[in-house]
């Protein structure tokens, strides 16, 4: 049977000033990123949260254009609108 040694942790085992402060630069830089992308995810839910409420207003002016004017296409140019035909069902 083979025997394996392990190494054994010294009392004052250390890893050199220089790798503590890469290895802690880096550690840092992925810190920030982290919370970089919690603003970004919390900002995209707001902005989802905006296009709803938006787009839901967009459906009530829709809807009380259409009892207006019947289902019309509108140019967003200059305002003109077309009937939009509609299709026999028969």
């Amino acid at each position: 049977m083979k025997t394996i040694k392990l190494n054994t942790m010294e009392e004052n085992s250390k890893i050199t000033t220089e790798e503590l402060k890469q290895v802690t630069e880096f550690n840092n830089k992925m810190v920030q990123i982290q919370g970089e992308i919690g603003a970004g995810e919390l900002r995209k839910a707001d902005l989802v949260t905006m296009f709803a409420k938006e787009s839901e207003q967009m459906e009530v002016i829709k809807k009380e254009l259409e009892d207006k004017y019947g289902k019309v296409n509108i140019d967003l140019k200059d305002g003109s609108y077309e009937l939009i035909p509609e299709e026999d069902n028969e």
